[in-house]
């Protein structure tokens, strides 16, 4: 071999050792940024504001009634015995109002108006209809928070109130109930507090 060859092979041997080398770190070690998991931006979800229902839920409570039968989205949602009077609802102390509650549904928005017969607590017989969805026309939420109290994925979420139809003696209240997340903890110490939940009265009839 002459020297001319030796010289050569001793100049392409360390090049091409280099090369592969090269090669592998880059076949084998992706780069940095690919090893992040991308983290979801709750920013963009689309906040809705303010917030609106298409469907809600309904429940009724009686007081001081008797035999009230309460008619509404095409079926009887509500029938007292004629001749028991149904507690007042003074009996309950702390826990009126905020005991009512709304079970039946999803029913979507608007049907007819609530059919209400009763009779009073001195014997009166009574009979009203009660226009839900003229009561909530807008379709807007009742509740007491503000926008920036409310977690992005709750302003995005879609939302099903409930709503009360309350008859007591010879009043008609009705009410709304939504359960919304909040940011910060409503009652200070308490951590399952980090939410709303209120009883809202919209609309009341004496007859």
């Amino acid at each position: 071999m002459t020297d001319l060859r030796r010289a050569l092979i001793s100049i392409a041997i360390p090049s091409l050792l280099l090369l592969l080398s090269t090669g592998c770190s880059t076949m084998t070690t992706p780069p940095a940024s690919a090893d992040k998991t991308p983290i979801p931006d709750n920013s963009n979800y689309p906040a809705r504001w303010p917030l609106r229902f298409k469907a809600h839920y309904f429940g009724v409570a009686t007081y001081s009634t008797y035999g009230c039968e309460v008619t509404y989205g095409g079926r009887g949602r509500a029938e007292d015995p004629q001749d028991e009077l149904q507690s007042s609802s003074e009996s309950l102390g702390d826990k009126y109002p905020d005991n009512m509650k709304a079970g039946w549904g999803p029913i979507r928005n608007f049907p007819p108006p609530a059919k209400v017969t009763w009779r009073s607590k001195d014997g009166t017989p009574l009979e009203a209809e009660v226009d839900i969805g003229e009561i909530f026309k807008d379709e807007l939420i009742r509740h007491n928070l503000t926008k920036e109290d409310i977690p992005l994925p709750t302003l995005a979420g879609d939302h099903t109130p409930g709503i009360i139809l309350e008859v007591n003696d010879r009043t008609i209240n009705v009410y709304m109930r939504m359960h919304l997340s909040a940011k910060e903890l409503q009652v200070p110490g308490n951590k399952y507090s980090d939410f709303r939940n209120d009883l809202i009265k919209v609309y009341s009839r004496t007859y």
